[in-house]
C-alpha cells in the first residue's frame, strides 16, 4: 500500500509540475531519434522496401534530419552492400517527393565537414578502429585477406565513421540494428557490442535496440539480438526462438499412395506404447 500510495503521489507531482522532456526521464533507454534509426536500419539490411517508406517517415517525424538518414542508408552499405544501400535510398527519394507535395517541410541538417588533413584514409581509419575496438584489430580474416583489412580501415572507419554529419553512436545503432536482421552474423554482432559501448552506448541502451525491434521489425530479428547479448552477458535467459511454423512441410515423399507432388513430415513416430504415426502430408 506504502509503494502505491509514494507512487499516486510521485505522478501527480509530475503531472502537477514542470513537465519532464520523455528522453530525459529514461537515461538508460535510446531517445526517440535513436530509436528511430533501428528499423530504418533492419529493413533496409532485410531489403523490405515496403516497410521501410513508414519507418523513413516515422524518422523523420521523430526528428532526425534528411541528412542523418541519407548517412544511415549511406553507412550501411559497408554492411549490407551497395545493392541493398541503393535501394533503400531510393526509397527515401520517394519518401521526399510524397512529403514535399504534401506540404511538408524537414530539417535537412549538417553536412559532413572536410576529412582531416595530413592523414590517409587508412590512418584515420586504422585510428577510429582501434579506438572504438579498445585494441588494434588484427590477425584471422585481417591477416588472411589484407584487401579486406584496408577495405574496412580505409573505407568503413576511415570514410565513413570520419564523416561528421553522423555521430559514432547512431553508427553502432544502425551497426547492430542490420546485424540483427542478418543471418549468420553474430559474431559481427558480438564484435560491435564492445564498439558500441565504446561509442557511448550503455548495456541498457543496447537492449534497447533489441525492445525495438521485436516492436517495430520481428520477433526473428529481435532474438537473434537477444541471444548474443545473452551469451555475453550474466542474464540466464533468452527470447524464445520464433516458430516459423509449427508443422514444417517435410521432405517430397517417394511413396506411392499419392499423385502429383506429396511432402510428408513425421510428427509423432511408433513407440511400443503407442503402435501408430502422425504426420504432416
Amino acid at each position: 500500500m506504502k509503494k502505491k500510495v509514494i507512487g499516486m503521489t510521485l505522478c501527480a507531482t509530475l503531472g502537477m509540475g514542470e513537465i519532464v522532456p520523455a528522453e530525459a526521464q529514461e537515461a538508460d533507454t535510446l531517445s526517440r531519434r535513436q530509436q528511430a534509426i533501428v528499423p530504418i536500419a533492419a529493413f533496409t539490411a532485410k531489403g523490405d522496401t515496403e516497410r521501410l517508406p513508414e519507418a523513413l517517415n516515422a524518422g523523420l517525424d521523430a526528428g532526425l534530419t534528411v541528412n542523418e538518414i541519407k548517412e544511415v542508408l549511406t553507412h550501411l552499405y559497408a554492411y549490407t552492400g551497395f545493392p541493398r544501400s541503393l535501394n533503400a535510398i531510393a526509397s527515401f527519394i520517394a519518401v521526399m517527393d510524397g512529403r514535399k507535395a504534401g506540404g511538408r517541410q524537414d530539417t535537412e541538417g549538417r553536412d559532413a565537414d572536410p576529412l582531416p588533413e595530413g592523414k590517409s584514409l587508412y590512418e584515420l581509419g586504422m585510428e577510429v578502429q582501434t579506438r572504438l575496438s579498445g585494441h588494434p584489430v588484427k590477425g584471422g580474416a585481417m591477416d588472411f585477406a589484407p584487401a579486406i583489412d584496408y577495405s574496412l580501415k580505409a573505407h568503413l572507419f576511415g570514410y565513413l565513421f570520419g564523416r561528421n554529419c553522423l555521430d559514432e553512436t547512431s553508427r553502432e545503432i544502425a551497426t547492430l540494428s542490420a546485424l540483427s536482421a542478418l543471418e549468420g552474423t553474430e559474431g559481427q554482432f558480438k564484435a560491435h557490442l564492445r564498439y558500441a559501448s565504446n561509442a557511448g552506448l550503455t548495456d541498457g541502451q543496447i537492449q534497447n535496440i533489441v525492445d525495438v525491434l521485436k516492436e517495430k521489425v520481428g520477433a526473428r530479428e529481435a532474438w537473434r539480438a537477444d541471444k548474443v547479448l545473452v551469451a555475453n552477458s550474466e542474464r540466464k535467459y533468452s527470447l524464445p526462438e520464433p516458430i516459423s511454423d509449427v508443422f514444417p512441410r517435410g521432405k517430397v515423399s517417394t511413396m506411392d499412395y499419392f499423385t502429383g507432388d506429396v511432402y510428408n513430415q513425421r510428427l509423432v513416430s511408433p513407440d511400443v506404447d503407442t503402435p501408430c504415426q502422425a504426420s504432416n502430408i
